[in-house]
């Protein structure tokens, strides 16, 4: 017994009295929101989203949370409740929702998304979607969920006020301070200011810019700056990539070009996606629709922009093809002289895929914006003072950051504890913490990553994926061994490699002769198990390899027997 929790083997036993939290994604990076509230013996789940690999996952799709925990739990889980329709809160559910089997609730714009993403997953129609309004309350026994209006950089952002008997939880979702949103409503900070009168138990917090520099910049200053930058360059193509799901951003670039005498062009699958979620719940009322590339080829060159999916770097999107070396049949093509406007923030991972799009660019003569040389980006999450006003206005008793990394996690408890909570706890994936007047962490929970590999979904540890990555990192030799039937060795051993050997014959004929020797080397009686001369062979292709490349690749040996 350890703080009123049993283990069973590795499983924690978590007592319904008590009201819980678990991180099961969003506490260790920033993405991949999974956040799990107990009481009673019932579940609340907030977001399901998912996380984007690196280079380092070759083949590697899309990240999720690993959802095991609820594998047993799935008839507890009350529902699961969505604060805003971004990917790392939302893109995980058509994924994952068979593993949950749960009842869903969002606000309009999050479901037209949502809604089309379970079209392609083929669970329209099976999983329960609950489309609810801003300001809504909900009765999930034994929790009630209010939906608080908050500002981001797409419509619909809320907070979540979650009440149990033990005392109420505020969950913001991704937030910040804008006193005049130009999509969406103005965050509701008298209903905060009311709850923070209450008493609010804990705050669940974004943590994503705890360290950035405070900035005063807003959407309309954006707005402002491309309406300046498109007037300095008449007569020439103009792109502008951004985030699909900023709607504020695509608004503001569209009304930047109408003033210049612009039409619009969308590039890209999902700004077409976000454009009829907007359009299907009443926003983009007053702006016409979009031109598509077909349509904008046909208007004369400088009289268009393009507003463009592929800011990080993602290979096949639209930035993408415009750097394109020559021209493609039926596609926009850019040159000599046009412009890229990078109207976005390079997210933590996308650095070399960033740099290598816009070193293609710049080589073809195309001329490159981003946001170190003019104001046309600003984040859609708080800046500067906004925390501690956040604090100011809630007053929490214990203070749970998330959505951030280790050192995001630690400013943000640091400077939760200087503006007067009484408790901080920088978690981690999977750790369960109990909160009442003196939270602990009772223990933790099984909270993995999964990956996206193609049409499976495979844990991230997985051999398939550690072998891709070795053979990337260090190439890949496959030995065939031919030996008779007391392990003498046939004909001479054939190799074959990628990324690892050269044409130099002589480092052939020495592999083979390493080969062989270390064969040879062997017991009698262990020649004759295969098993034996198989580690035999990988020991000695891999010193060889090591001696010679400075290479540890992936080693494959077939060993045939006659």
């Amino acid at each position: 017994m350890m703080n009123d929790i049993q283990n069973v083997g590795e499983e924690l036993i978590i007592p319904p009295e008590k009201l819980v939290f678990i991180p099961l994604g969003g506490a260790s990076e920033i993405g991949m929101n999974f956040f799990a509230y107990g009481y009673q013996g019932k579940w609340l789940i907030v977001d399901c989203g998912i996380g984007f690999p690196g280079d380092g996952l070759p083949g590697v799709d899309v990240l999720l949370p690993d959802p095991t925990f609820f594998k047993d739990k799935k008839k507890d889980i009350v529902g699961l409740v969505v604060t805003h329709a971004h990917e790392d809160h939302i893109g995980g559910i058509s994924y994952l929702w068979r593993d949950l089997m749960c009842p869903i609730y969002v606000t309009p714009f999050a479901g037209e998304l949502l809604e089309g993403k379970l079209n392609e997953a083929g669970l329209l129609g099976r999983a329960s979607v609950n489309v609810v309004e801003q300001g809504s309350v909900l009765d999930l026994d034994p929790f009630e969920v209010e939906f608080i209006t908050t500002t981001h950089s797409l419509p619909e952002p809320n907070a979540l006020a979650i009440r149990t008997k033990v005392g109420t939880v505020v969950h913001t979702g991704d937030w910040k301070f804008d006193s005049c949103p130009l999509i969406g409503e103005e965050m509701d900070i008298k209903r905060l200011k009311e709850i923070g009168k209450e008493g609010v138990l804990a705050l669940v917090c974004d943590s994503t810019n705890v360290l950035s520099e405070p900035s005063d910049a807003t959407e309309e200053d954006v707005r402002k700056t491309l309406t300046e930058l498109i007037g300095q360059y008449p007569n020439r193509q103009i792109a502008v990539g951004c985030f699909a799901s900023n709607v504020a951003r695509v608004e503001s670039i569209y009304h930047a070009a109408v003033a210049n005498g612009r039409d619009v062009c969308l590039m890209g699958r999902s700004l077409w996606r976000i454009d009829a979620a907007g359009r299907a719940t009443g926003y983009f009322k007053d702006i016409p629709e979009f031109l598509s590339e077909s349509e904008a080829l046909e208007r004369p060159i400088g009289t268009v922009l393009y507003i463009c999916t592929g800011s990080q770097g993602e290979p096949f999107s639209a930035l993408t093809n415009l750097a394109a070396i020559t021209p493609q049949k039926n596609s926009v093509y850019f040159g000599a002289d046009d412009v890229v406007i990078f109207s976005s923030r390079v997210i933590p991972g996308n650095e070399k895929a960033i740099a290598l799009l816009q070193k293609r660019l710049k080589a073809k003569g195309i001329k490159i914006i981003t946001d170190k040389e003019a104001l046309v980006h600003v984040s859609g999450h708080y800046a500067g003072d906004d925390l501690q006003k956040m604090y100011q206005i809630l007053k929490p008793k214990i203070a749970l950051p998330v959505h951030g990394e280790a050192m995001e996690l630690t400013g943000h408890k640091e400077m939760a504890e200087k503006m007067g909570a009484e408790f901080a706890f920088a978690l981690e994936n999977g750790e369960v913490i109990a909160l009442d007047d003196t939270p602990q962490i009772l223990g933790e929970v099984h909270a993995g990553i999964l990956a996206v590999d193609g049409k499976r979904i495979i844990p991230l540890d997985a051999e398939v994926i550690k072998k891709r990555r070795k053979m990337m990192e260090g190439g890949s030799m496959v030995a065939t061994i031919v030996v008779d039937k007391t392990g003498q060795v046939l004909g001479e051993p054939q190799f074959s490699s990628f990324g690892l050997l050269t044409a130099d014959e002589t480092h052939v004929k020495q592999l083979a002769e390493s080969v062989k020797q270390s064969i040879a080397d062997l017991p009698s009686e262990q020649k004759e198990r295969d098993d034996l001369i198989d580690n035999a062979t990988r020991t000695a292709i891999r010193k060889f390899l090591n001696e010679h490349y400075g290479k540890k690749p992936l080693v494959e040996i077939h060993l045939v027997r006659i």
